[in-house]
């Protein structure tokens, strides 16, 4: 089981992170600042570092010279600002990839698991399918079928499929939608989710589902719910 070291100082960010990472089966450790984030590395000697760039007492450029010291420690840096600068600075300090705010927390399970897979060849696939009666998710290349058919969805209808399907029955209000697949960053609007809903659920209608559906929760939001008439 890979351990994950998440370190930012938005405690709102490494919660959700938190939870997405254990959903995929990792064990996680939080860091708020870049001191705590040295310390907790030489602890745990994590698999991979999810790395803020703008954090309090030491920057995340700091943290990864000084982890690449030590360590080859693959290293995710996750940018506010997203300038080239910053980008190519952290990948000449050994930084193995980044991501810029605002992120789907999906979009970077999924770079976490390609990073993982390099290292690691034929380990982390069965994290990027998601197989729950006929419907298939393969969150790595982006592809949905249903009954071995395939759908065209976008991506951000691909993630919301993969977060309400592998969280089955429980219920998702649309503000956590909205935080969870468009950032919390995004200043858009409830109403965002409500449509893509509506364009996702548009798409599946054609195909037979066998035992799930997209339900709404009026007052509430919506779940991925699997009946008990499944054949």
């Amino acid at each position: 089981m890979a351990k994950i070291l998440i370190v930012d100082d938005n405690k709102q960010i490494t919660s959700i992170l938190e939870e997405y990472a254990k959903k995929e089966g990792y064990t996680t450790q939080i860091a708020r600042d870049g001191q705590e984030a040295i310390r907790e590395f030489e602890k745990i000697n994590p698999d991979i570092i999810l790395l803020d760039v703008m954090m309090p007492k030491m920057d995340g450029f700091e943290v990864c010279r000084e982890i690449r010291k030590k360590s080859n420690v693959p290293i995710l840096m996750i940018t506010a600002r997203g300038e080239d600068f910053e980008r190519i600075m952290g990948l000449d300090i050994g930084a193995d990839d980044y991501i810029v705010k605002p992120f789907s927390p999906p979009e970077v399970m999924a770079r976490v698991r390609a990073i993982l897979r390099r290292l690691n060849p034929g380990e982390e696939k069965k994290q990027s399918i998601l197989a729950l009666h006929n419907l298939e998710i393969n969150l790595d290349e982006y592809r949905v079928s249903v009954a071995g058919q395939p759908v065209s969805l976008t991506k951000k209808e691909i993630e919301i499929l993969w977060t309400l399907a592998s969280n089955r029955n429980r219920v998702f209000s649309r503000d956590h939608l909205l935080n969870s697949v468009w950032g919390y960053d995004y200043f858009g609007d409830t109403r965002t989710v409500d449509s893509h809903i509506k364009r996702l659920r548009a798409k599946l209608d054609p195909y037979e589902k066998d035992g799930w559906e997209i339900k709404t929760i009026w007052g509430v939001g919506y779940k991925f719910e699997e009946s008990e008439n499944e054949t």
